[in-house]
């Protein structure tokens, strides 16, 4: 492929141009928010051509539910990780894959930014929905573990503890635990503060040990 620059003709070759459009769409909101991260500066970051990013993507939405998909990929590994199988306590793990939540979104922030407010319809982009699927799933399939250890009399629908859990942390992490100056102050930790706000959360629902 080539193209013309100041009367000059060039050519280009990129081992592999999707993975360099998503990083540069990362490194874009790092810098510049959603907003910034524009498909005209993806190319250009990646050292190819306006017209070259059509090969791998429709158009922005397209290239932004990419990056927002691989990070929904990644962090369901993370949260998988966190709940261990659920050992050596569904609480324990629950908590720690609490902690995990956290973690990905302070170590990520690029990536989270475009998994929750890139603006996209999931339902619009199959790949972004299966991945986001895939990541509720973990803490879905852990909800309904931990519900399960709780004493059959009251005990409440997995589905809506599964759905408290995720506001909790997606609250906390976007309040308290942004890794940049937005961050709201704490006389603790993010961490600490999920896993009290669990243990009050449980206590409220009736697990026993809260």
């Amino acid at each position: 492929m080539s193209w013309s620059k100041n009367g000059e003709t060039r050519g280009y070759h990129h081992g592999n141009l999707r993975e360099a459009l998503i990083k540069a769409a990362l490194d874009l909101i790092a810098e510049k928010g959603i907003a910034g991260a524009t498909f005209a500066e993806a190319a250009r970051r990646a050292g190819v051509s306006p017209a070259a990013p059509y090969r791998h993507f429709r158009d922005r939405d397209e290239l932004l539910a990419a990056v927002a998909a691989a990070g929904f990929e990644r962090f369901a590994g993370a949260l998988e990780a966190g709940w261990n199988g659920g050992t050596p306590t569904p609480q324990e793990a629950y908590e720690r894959m609490g902690r995990a939540y956290l973690a990905f979104a302070r170590e990520n922030p690029s990536d989270y930014v475009a998994m929750f407010e890139s603006g996209l319809p999931a339902d619009a982009h199959p790949a972004l929905a299966q991945a986001s699927q895939r990541a509720f799933g973990v803490l879905r399939e852990a909800a309904d573990v931990l519900v399960a250890s709780m004493p059959a009399p009251g005990r409440p629908p997995a589905l809506m503890v599964a759905l408290h859990t995720w506001a909790l942390a997606h609250g906390v992490a976007s309040l308290f635990g942004r890794p940049d100056a937005s961050r709201r102050k704490l006389p603790m930790s993010p961490e600490d503060l999920l896993e009290a706000g669990f243990l009050v959360y449980l206590k409220g629902v009736g697990a026993p040990g809260a």
